[in-house]
């Protein structure tokens, strides 16, 4: 009788507590959105596979010594974000940016919607049960960045206990870019401005593209080194891919290093999702400031489209201000779609690409100005 009882405290049903439960509910979410509604399925299923382990009682997969205990090491050395920043930067194409420069002042005001949630996050001190640190505000406000790969970097540095809902709320927040983005674009543009077709962009040589990332890595050398490395990973991935002699390299980067990575961090965050570090007050403050963040962002880069009109002959369509936030290339594909809406005939896909990677850029600029006054 003594080794039945021993046996059977020993499984998990004698083990399992409402909120290990609750939060295998939760990845089994994550997993559903990631295969039913498609909703960034490269890094919703690991992450969602991730939180069901990390809940197994037990196991102790999560914990000291388990698998994802390792795997996490990647996450808190900072190492996953950066490898895959280089392998953003393999597959992004500068083009579209450098021929119209002025889309950079779309993917900066973008960016407005991190420093606003800054404050916002500090502001959430007045409600009782809530407690953030100006550390932990700024890891939180980077989701307004869209950007996952920088906001679980910030997170791992400045506020690690954090880290399973601020990557949650990044990549959800992503995942939902058709269903957010539309109603504030619409808000914010009127019909005619909607119609506004935008000239045919110029052909950039190869040489400017190569010069770009060089450049970029100076500039950030000289003026923010808190940042150089999200910044040197990118621009070492984008130099890799138009320098045209390292073709093996970049295609690497774009495909094997980056899907294993990806794969690592997905399960890493997800053994963030355990019960005892997310059900707390603070996880639905930052679920909320997360759609805050993002939607200011969106509204932010619109509205600089539309002070860009009043200074410029050349008239931008506000609608690709939106892609400022650094989905990419979703928020690029929004967009398009609502300007079709409009105008069939209007084209937008290649001209919201442009201040699409100067988001990247902006929220990689953004991070890195946080680390400077926080760390």
């Amino acid at each position: 009788m003594e080794g039945f009882i021993q046996l059977w405290q020993s499984t998990g049903l004698s083990n399992f507590q409402f909120g290990q439960v609750l939060m295998m509910g939760v990845g089994f979410l994550l997993i559903f959105l990631a295969i039913r509604k498609g909703f960034e399925p490269l890094l919703l299923l690991p992450i969602g596979f991730g939180a069901v382990l990390s809940n197994i009682p037990v196991a102790g997969i999560a914990e000291e010594g388990g698998l994802l205990s390792y795997l996490y090491y990647g996450i808190k050395t900072g190492i996953f974000p950066l490898l895959i920043f280089m392998g953003v930067g393999a597959m992004t194409d500068f083009g579209p940016m450098l021929a119209n420069p002025k889309t950079l002042l779309l993917g900066a005001a973008a960016q407005f919607g991190i420093f606003g949630t800054l404050f916002g996050a500090l502001a959430l001190n007045l409600v009782p049960g809530l407690t953030f640190s100006f550390k932990d505000a700024a890891a939180i406000a980077i989701i307004g960045g869209a950007d996952g790969p920088t906001a679980i970097y910030v997170a791992s540095k400045l506020a690690p206990e954090l880290l399973g809902a601020i990557a949650v709320a990044a990549y959800s927040y992503m995942a939902l870019v058709p269903l957010i983005q539309p109603p504030i674009m619409r808000a914010l543009t009127t019909s005619e401005e909607r119609l506004i077709e935008m000239a045919q962009l110029r052909i950039v040589s190869r040489k400017e593209k190569i010069i770009f990332p060089v450049v970029l890595l100076i500039l950030t050398a000289m003026l923010l080194p808190s940042a150089a490395p999200l910044i040197g990973m990118f621009c070492l991935g984008n130099l890799m891919r138009e320098c045209g002699v390292v073709e093996r390299l970049s295609k690497t980067a774009q495909n094997e290093l980056i899907n294993i990575v990806t794969i690592f961090l997905g399960l890493s965050v997800g053994s963030k999702l355990s019960a005892a570090q997310f059900l707390r007050p603070e996880t639905l403050g930052i679920l909320v400031l997360g759609a805050i963040a993002f939607s200011f962002g969106t509204a932010s880069g619109v509205l600089m489209a539309k002070v860009m009109n009043k200074f410029s002959e050349n008239k931008v369509n506000p609608l690709i201000g939106a892609a400022g936030v650094s989905a990419v290339p979703m928020s690029a594909r929004v967009a398009n779609k609502v300007g079709q809406e409009s105008n069939p005939y209007n084209f937008l896909l290649m001209h919201a690409m442009g201040p699409n990677v100067a988001g990247v850029i902006g929220s990689a600029v953004a991070a890195g100005v946080l680390l400077a006054l926080v760390q």
